[in-house]
């Protein structure tokens, strides 16, 4: 996940300011360096990191911060707010031509997610703007370039326009855009030719592709794994082209991150947004204040929230509240929220924007692999209709009758079965608006502040916990066959 390393060193760093009951100015002085060589580690452009440090000291040196009650979480406060004018404030939209079609011009290095990128672009416009983009293969080099972006536009719906390798790819985007006009599509994405490395016949082809096609927007696709490459790959685009925008692609696998807090600094373009999976629906909208959030440990609730709205149907869920109230939620139901919590994401990844769970150790490997996932269906599939319907049939026979069909062990049944009547409980309860389940599910006490963060690493540490005791109790049970 993006920032793992960063997030662990700054909140380290945060915390020995919170343990102080006063804070000196040598105690900030060794956070600031913490926070150095955090950022530089973190692969953070140096002069980026030298300016950074620079401000927040000045910020956080004054008497009434030092002076004041809680000075660690102001300076918490300040940090936050500086990494958020790092990487640019607010997030920032497309530019829009007045009149269509809207240009969107994709450039950057081969190998670095552009095609896939224009795809995840349209399908983002068709979804939230019910668009009809079009695209233009202009990629006349690259071996199945043309090829690729048909499989994409399929899988999304979208036609492309192509005149194959032999015709100029400044043609092919002068022909292109007349039959944009000619349909009204109302946005037009141009996947250009990407070389190993930055060229001058790359990019006089470009300038002129960019001459023609007068884009609205020109938008550089950058895999942030690149660490400072990617910053030197934007400053050189962005001489050339002028560029609009960065894309940032595979932020997911990249424990660092460092390119993401240094291309708007040091180009001075936004980041627009940011690729953070494989699938075609994995792009955001980049939100400095969520990532900074991110960074120090904070969580990302809204960005949580906007994923839940996206994978759940708002009729289906008031019908899901309803079941619940009345304590009719049953095993269909179960693994319909099952499947819905595993179109969000990663299920540690997810924890993960809940304020104070980042980085937590309890947290490694919680999540529900897709054979865990296929388990689990099996055993309601084999239920019968009415087990299904009505979870309180569960008698010891029906239970081992549903583990020989399912081929799965007894203890597995049994504690899937424990963990739905317990889950059933608990959303009846806080559906009630009675939050005393919830309050039980986390010991006692509410996430928030110190208190929560305890509770929910308890919970963490729980799931943690069962998934080693099945997996021992299965090594157990292969021993005793063999």
């Amino acid at each position: 996940m993006a920032f793992e390393g960063l997030t662990e060193r700054l909140q380290k760093a945060m915390e020995k300011l919170r343990r102080k009951p006063k804070v000196t100015e040598a105690d900030l002085r060794d956070t600031m360096r913490e926070i150095r060589l955090a950022l530089l580690e973190a692969d953070v452009n140096f002069s980026v990191v030298k300016k950074f440090v620079k401000t927040v000291r000045q910020e956080a040196a004054g008497a009434e911060v030092l002076k004041g009650l809680n000075p660690a979480q102001q300076i918490v406060k300040i940090v936050n707010e500086q990494l958020t004018k790092l990487m640019g404030e607010e997030a920032v939209p497309l530019n829009k031509a007045k009149h269509i079609p809207t240009i969107i011009m994709m450039v950057g290095l081969q190998g670095a997610g552009k095609t896939t990128t224009a795809g995840k672009l349209a399908l983002k416009l068709k979804n939230d703007q019910k668009a009809r983009p079009l695209f233009i293969a202009a990629d006349v080099y690259r071996p199945a370039a043309i090829t690729q972006l048909q499989q994409v536009a399929d899988s999304i719906d979208v036609p492309v326009f192509e005149e194959g390798t032999d015709v100029d790819p400044v043609q092919i985007v002068k022909d292109g855009l007349a039959q944009a006009k000619e349909k009204h599509n109302d946005y037009v994405i141009i996947d250009t030719a990407g070389r190993l490395q930055i060229d001058e016949k790359l990019m006089d082809e470009l300038a002129n592709i960019k001459e023609v096609a007068q884009p609205n927007e020109i938008l550089l696709v950058v895999d942030a794994m690149t660490g400072q490459n990617a910053v030197n790959t934007a400053q050189g685009f962005d001489d050339k082209l002028d560029i609009t925008g960065v894309v940032l692609t595979k932020l997911d696998g990249d424990t660092r991150g460092g390119a993401a807090m240094s291309i708007r600094s040091v180009t001075g373009k936004p980041i627009k947004f940011v690729g953070e999976g494989e699938k075609m629906t994995d792009l955001n909208v980049f939100h400095p204040d969520r990532m900074a959030s991110r960074i120090l440990g904070m969580g990302d609730m809204m960005t949580l929230i906007e994923k839940a709205q996206k994978n759940y149907d708002e009729e289906a869920a008031q019908e899901t509240m309803d079941k619940m109230r009345s304590n009719t939620f049953d095993y269909n139901d179960f693994v319909e929220q099952l499947d819905q919590l595993h179109k969000m994401g990663p299920l540690e990844n997810i924890m993960k924007m809940i304020p104070g769970m980042a980085n937590n150790p309890a947290l490694k490997n919680v999540n529900i692999p897709p054979k865990e996932m296929a388990h689990l269906k099996a055993i309601v599939m084999s239920m019968t209709k009415e087990e299904r319907e009505n979870p309180d049939l569960m008698s010891p026979s029906r239970r081992r009758r549903i583990a020989a069909g399912a081929g799965r062990p007894i203890v597995e049944v049994n504690r899937m079965i424990k963990q739905f009547n317990q889950m059933r409980k608990m959303m009846k309860q806080v559906s009630n608006g009675n939050m005393g389940g919830l309050s039980n599910m986390f010991g006692g006490q509410m996430p928030g502040g110190k208190m929560g963060q305890m509770a929910m690493n308890r919970m963490a540490r729980g799931i943690k916990k069962n998934q080693q005791r099945k997996y021992k109790k299965l090594r157990k049970l292969r021993r005793r066959r063999h």
